[in-house]
């Protein structure tokens, strides 16, 4: 979706969100003050590694947080409402009608013993008052809309009768049946062969641009992004590294040390063939996160301010904020 066509008004505003998870022995933080917006019909990528907190805050705006986990701080708005005020009451209103989450492995988040065409259709009954023959007929409609062949027959399969990437389908027309404003994605395509991948992401675009709806996708596969999103948010050991609101930008001139290195550690078909730049160390256990930039122990800029205290998310250019005491202001900086 282009920018022309494109709300600028925020759909989805996440304020200073902090997340904790209980350990037993004591309380750690898990997402430390991340913000972000999205606007209608915008899909912005959420990128990182394993642990750095973008799953949680998923589930965080939907309210699907697990028991040990819990929101410390900030505010969740979805069309101005604050998501986080009431107790939980208005994310169980606006779940399935206003938002929707596609989870990474619908082999677990679907039923196995009930038809894919009840799950598809319970949305229908319970958010829009349609009776079950009306809803079966846009079950129907709607596994017709996401790509499954003979749609009739198959709205009887249970899942275990379907591939993978069906499976994937059915979750998707699950997702959209009551035409939500806002989609949660979860690595919905991490478990699919790259040929199925390129059809749920060519779906997914064809979707927003049907529905109008706002497109949130949690991802560690910057392919991913360049192919769907137009703008992203870098987390890393729950903090934000560097967030752009024009995707392109982000990739010709990356401006955290650490973008950068996912970029570089990227396979690439066009240009010239480079060697893979492997990231160096790993990222640091939940209970073990370093003061100042998380990702100073492996980074070949930092030095021993990148140490000490809170290192703010700076503006460096328009609709460009990083955080890092050294920016990379030269495109390919470090590659």
């Amino acid at each position: 979706m282009t920018d022309q066509h494109r709300d600028t008004r925020s759909l989805l505003e996440v304020i200073d969100l902090s997340i904790a998870v209980d350990l037993g022995e004591r309380e750690v933080p898990a997402v430390d003050g991340i913000s972000f917006s999205l606007a209608p019909g915008e899909a912005r990528g959420l990128v990182g590694e394993s642990g750095s907190g973008k799953s949680l805050t998923l589930r965080a705006i939907m309210g699907l947080l697990p028991g040990n986990v819990r929101v410390t701080g900030g505010r969740i708005l979805f069309q101005g409402r604050d998501l986080l005020a009431d107790g939980g009451r208005l994310q169980q209103q606006v779940r399935g009608r206003g938002i929707t989450m596609i989870f990474q492995e619908p082999a677990v988040a679907l039923n196995p013993v009930m038809r894919v065409g009840e799950q598809i259709s319970d949305g229908l009954v319970q958010h829009r008052g349609l009776t079950r023959r009306e809803a079966r007929a846009q079950a129907i409609r709607l596994m017709d809309l996401v790509g499954i062949r003979d749609a009739r027959r198959r709205v009887n399969a249970y899942p275990h009768e379907l591939s993978g990437g069906l499976r994937q389908r059915v979750m998707i027309a699950a997702g959209v049946a009551c035409e939500p404003e806002l989609i949660l994605c979860d690595e919905p395509t991490t478990a699919l062969d790259v040929t199925v991948q390129d059809q749920i992401l060519r779906l997914f675009a064809h979707l927003r641009d049907e529905l109008g709806a706002g497109l949130l996708y949690v991802t560690h596969d910057l392919a991913v992004v360049a192919q769907l999103c137009d703008s992203v948010t870098v987390l890393y050991s729950g903090q934000v590294m560097e967030e752009g609101d024009d995707l392109r930008s982000v990739f010709a001139q990356p401006f955290h040390p650490y973008t950068d290195a996912l970029i570089g550690a990227t396979p690439r078909i066009d240009g010239p063939i480079t060697r893979l730049q492997a990231i160096p160390g790993t990222a640091p256990a939940l209970q073990d996160r370093p003061s100042g930039c998380p990702f100073h122990d492996r980074c070949d800029r930092a030095t021993e301010d990148c140490a000490e205290g809170v290192i703010p998310l700076d503006e460096l250019a328009r609709g460009r904020r990083s955080a890092c005491l050294h920016p990379l202001l030269t495109a390919g900086a470090t590659r």
